[in-house]
């Protein structure tokens, strides 16, 4: 399984990264499969970078906060305009209830058909496996101020040359405070991309909303994770900061997510060295 950090800045596009939005790729033993961890604002173009638009197996929205879904709106345009056609069947899209009427909504749409032309929509139920290709992704709720917010894990199980099967475990924060949720979602993960928005003395008296390094250390401690990659790192919050905190409270493997950089995710094995993405103007990644 592959890691690529699309988007990785907290709450609005930065100078260096649009929001989130991360791609997870891996084999089947017949063809790649690829899929998305959020949308967040102005990750599109960004994708496009790494893949086709058209090869997208499906989008995982973690919540509804535009930072983590905006770019959907971008994407049923690639769809529904193409002049070419689409070509395609429908991209499903997994997340809140309420997706399709708040995607609708912002593009102002009327609910129906709204997008439902371009995007087969469906809706998390906590803990319930979802089944696609390689990937068994599952949603944990997770505690962030919104309807419904939920971590996510992502398990792959690859054929390998000598017949094995391997499975690789990623799991993903979304938005979200400590809470039972995410540490279900990450128990055992190979790598554990964790939100670390706050900082503490500055941020760690608001309750419900983000995690600080130190938190997100404290969860990846307790949910066993062999790597912790922070994430979601606001323009106004150091990155050194999170990090230093998240070492206080975690002794395994610890980086900070960039945009444009892949890894690998294997069970049990160290995190891959990352490896630069495209630049602007290189062909395509198929």
């Amino acid at each position: 399984m592959k890691l690529t950090i699309v988007g990785c800045t907290g709450s609005f596009p930065g100078p260096g990264s649009p929001a989130s939005c991360y791609l997870v790729t891996a084999h089947d033993g017949q063809r790649p499969w690829r899929i998305l961890l959020d949308l967040g604002s102005g990750s599109l173009g960004v994708l496009q970078r790494y893949m086709d638009l058209r090869d997208i197996d499906a989008v995982f929205l973690s919540h509804l906060h535009p930072d983590h879904c905006m770019d959907l709106c971008g994407l049923h345009v690639a769809v529904h305009w193409d002049p070419a056609g689409w070509g395609r069947e429908r991209i499903t899209v997994w997340g809140p209830e309420a997706t399709a009427d708040r995607m609708a909504t912002a593009y102002g749409l009327e609910l129906d058909p709204g997008m439902h032309e371009d995007f087969d929509f469906r809706h998390w139920t906590a803990r319930e496996p979802v089944r696609l290709g390689p990937f068994t992704i599952t949603a944990h709720e997770a505690r962030h101020p919104v309807d419904e917010a939920y971590a996510i894990r992502v398990e792959a199980s690859e054929p390998l040359s000598d017949g094995t099967v391997r499975t690789s475990v990623l799991a993903y924060s979304g938005d979200t405070d400590t809470c039972e949720g995410l540490v279900e979602a990450a128990r055992d993960a190979d790598m554990f991309l964790c939100e670390a928005a706050f900082e503490e003395g500055r941020d760690d008296a608001i309750d419900g909303v983000h995690l600080t390094g130190r938190r997100a250390g404290l969860m990846a401690t307790e949910a066993g994770a062999r790597r912790l990659l922070l994430t979601h790192v606001p323009v106004w919050t150091s990155v050194n900061t999170v990090v230093d905190e998240a070492r206080e409270t975690y002794d395994g493997g610890l980086a900070v997510a960039v945009s444009g950089v892949t890894y690998g995710v294997w069970s049990g094995d160290r995190l891959a060295e990352p490896k630069a993405g495209p630049k602007a103007g290189d062909p395509l990644h198929r």
